[in-house]
């Protein structure tokens, strides 16, 4: 079944007893990753500081960030949505979760699924916690390098008591994992093995790294964590939760953390 020009079934390079999907060219594959990166990339450069001088609000910037990127998450859900609908002439959740991938996790070897397979989620996103600890991103430029950001005087001041802006940072930090998880893991990376073979995470961890050129500076440890973690157990498993279980772990950290900034102004 054919999406556009560049994005056309091929055959599969090996069986498989999931659903049958088609598989991209080259062209069809960097057309999915541009039409995620270069938007967000446009909105977290130019937008956001042409917003942030435009806008009235307690930190314009911060709150011009949160904007923009919770837009372009937005936008890659809606590109998702229209790829699946135009390849498998639905949107039916049935169809959605064959097509994406969101089955249980399928045993390799075994070819079992869920129950016991769950355990490795466990096992990935321990591994997930300890690739984040690496000291080895540099240290972006503030306010935009959260993680680093987030324990600052101005990051708290915006926060404490700002009711509004939790629920920005709460959209933002749950729907970028969960946007990102769909686009890569499970519309790109099965459709990717006739280009890629055997390498197929690989090549899809590091574009999705290269996706990141909004924040650059996380490109060391989004490079491990996106190959090992995310691809590499999504591909193993079958199954586009395991990303999605791994990627969206620290965002439950960072949503608590935020959550005490803005509770400290009742203590303040």
């Amino acid at each position: 079944m054919t999406t556009t020009t560049d994005i056309r079934a091929t055959p599969s390079p090996s069986p498989s007893p999931e659903r049958n999907l088609p598989q991209y060219r080259l062209r069809g594959v960097l057309g999915v990753w541009a039409a995620a990166t270069v938007p967000m990339s446009v909105l977290g450069w130019i937008v956001a500081p042409w917003l942030g001088d435009r806008i009235g609000a307690r930190d314009p910037f911060i709150e011009s960030l949160l904007i923009c990127f919770t837009v372009g998450l937005l936008w890659m859900l809606a590109l998702v949505v229209v790829l699946v609908r135009r390849e498998q002439g639905s949107c039916a959740w049935a169809t959605m979760r064959a097509a994406l991938w969101l089955g249980a996790p399928r045993n390799p070897r075994s070819g079992r699924t869920g129950g016991r397979v769950w355990w490795w989620v466990l096992a990935f996103t321990a591994l997930s916690a300890a690739v984040n600890l690496l000291p080895i991103d540099p240290l972006g430029p503030l306010p935009r390098d959260f993680p680093h950001a987030i324990l600052t005087d101005r990051v708290e001041h915006y926060f404490a008591g700002n009711w509004g802006g939790f629920a920005l940072l709460v959209v933002n930090a749950l729907l970028a994992p969960v946007v990102e998880e769909l686009l890569f893991r499970g519309l790109l990376l099965p459709r990717m093995r006739a280009v890629f073979g055997r390498g197929d995470f690989l090549a899809n961890g590091i574009l999705f790294t290269l996706y990141h050129l909004h924040q650059p500076w996380s490109m060391p440890v989004t490079l491990i964590d996106g190959v090992v973690n995310q691809a590499y157990a999504t591909r193993r498993f079958r199954s586009t939760w395991m990303g999605l279980i791994t990627h969206t772990a620290p965002s439950v950290l960072t949503i608590a953390v935020v959550l005490h900034l803005v509770l400290s102004a009742r203590n303040g």
